[in-house]
């Protein structure tokens, strides 16, 4: 398994910030969320300091989606950088953090009035607003309210990345924004003009996730460029916001090749300011949102084996104490993992396994036919690259409790989530009554 950030192998145990899994499960138990705050630190000052340009502003967007709590927010908001949501949820938890909200962009294809209205209300930055309809409505809520509100429309570069099916979001038919190669457009931005209340600053696109090829980056950004002139030529709007979107890719398996964080802006941001030159034009602000990539390699899941088993086809399986619950990627698209018996870092690597979950599903996987140390009842099971996505998507499935999410660095450990309690399994629920 490869190891990341403070992560390290320290006489056959696996360490994380400095402290051993060994300590860390009998503080806070298994499953858990470790997440390794250098390394999200690091991650964020990373994108601060090489997405920058001396012609534009520039905005990084923390895409919250990956991992949000209260924690997370302030966090964030400790390296200046902004955040996204795409839900009513998402936004209570940034303003209950005390993030600031006119930092926040607000996404989402289908915003309910009541986001909507949360987003006037509280103030929200920009709303990035995804069709014809929305604009519309958000008109309506704003003149109802009078209040005024910024806003960036989502296009669709039909940028074609090379990435899972079910999270490509910029082909011709995706859900998402609309497509910039149908007149619509321009009438589009053309009732943006005529709006009192919604400001159009500019566009957002986005063309995937967990991308490893950076020419889709870099043919993007033309593709908008070119968009945006052809705009001003159009319809003599000057577009002042150009959001970018995410979508770097990051390792999980042998065979992933990381992008080169401080390369890849360095090359977008160069590629910006000479289109601009070449159509003599200017931006006030360009904004990405990288999400994944600041903590995806920056979360480990430990687990406690419960015991193994070898089937009558000669399959060993490695059975653990969490699953799809807490872990559902692998399940929904075939998800690749690495792991490691992490109290056993030092054993031979020799045991051919499949991690299996506790939950009542065949299909409930976490690992699939991986060489590791021989495991026994009572070990750790590490799992790496677990910090995007994992806790986002973690249910309750067969009514598990979600685990704790616990933050690293320098020997000290905090609680950013507690373990649920059986309490919280059943704190909605409503008696039956005849």
């Amino acid at each position: 398994m490869r190891l990341f950030g403070t992560a390290e192998n320290i006489n056959g145990i696996l360490h994380i910030g400095g402290i051993s899994v060994e300590k860390l499960r009998e503080k806070y138990g298994t499953p858990l969320y470790v997440m390794d705050q250098k390394l999200i630190e690091d991650n964020l000052q990373k994108y601060k300091e090489y997405f920058v340009s001396d012609k534009f502003a520039t905005q990084v967007i923390y895409a919250t989606k990956a991992f949000l709590n209260v924690g997370m927010c302030q966090l964030v908001n400790k390296f200046g950088l902004g955040m996204d949501a795409v839900s009513d949820g998402e936004l209570f938890t940034i303003k209950h953090s005390g993030f600031p909200m006119e930092n926040v962009y607000m996404h989402g294809n289908n915003k309910s009035d009541l986001e909507l209205e949360m987003c006037i209300d509280y103030g929200v930055g920009v709303i990035i607003v995804d069709n014809f309809y929305e604009l519309k409505r958000l008109e309506k809520i704003c003149e109802l309210k009078n209040k005024k509100v910024k806003a960036l429309l989502r296009v669709n570069p039909g940028i074609e990345a090379h990435t899972h099916e079910y999270i490509k979001t910029s082909k011709d038919s995706s859900k998402f924004g609309e497509t910039i190669y149908e007149d619509k457009i321009y009438d589009i931005i053309e009732e943006f003009q005529k709006s009192e209340y919604v400001e159009l600053l500019g566009f957002h696109c986005h063309i995937g996730s967990q991308i490893f090829d950076t020419k889709a980056f870099y043919a993007e950004i033309e593709t908008m460029m070119d968009f945006i002139e052809a705009v001003k030529e159009k319809l003599s709007f000057h577009t002042k916001y150009l959001n970018l979107g995410g979508g770097f890719g990051i390792y999980y398996v042998s065979g992933d090749k990381e992008l080169n964080i401080p390369e890849v802006m360095k090359k977008m941001i160069e590629i910006l300011e000479n289109k601009l030159e070449e159509y003599n034009i200017s931006l006030e602000k360009v904004i990405i949102e990288p999400g994944r990539s600041i903590v995806g390699n920056a979360g480990t899941t430990i687990y406690t084996v419960g015991g193994t088993k070898i089937t009558h086809s000669g399959k060993k399986y490695v059975f653990v104490d969490g699953g799809m619950a807490d872990n559902i990627r692998p399940a929904l698209y075939q998800a690749e993992y690495e792991g490691c018996i992490a109290n056993k870092m030092n054993d031979k690597i020799s045991d051919e396994v499949t991690v299996a979950g506790k939950c009542c599903e065949s299909g409930d996987m976490l690992i699939k036919d991986y060489l590791m140390a021989e495991a026994e009842a009572g070990d750790i099971l590490a799992v790496s690259t677990t910090g995007a996505y994992n806790y986002s998507m973690a249910s309750n499935y067969n009514r598990l409790r979600k685990p704790a999410v616990v933050l690293v660095k320098d020997g000290q450990s905090k609680l950013l989530v507690r373990r649920e309690t059986y309490e919280d399994l059943i704190r909605t629920d409503m008696n039956f009554e005849d």
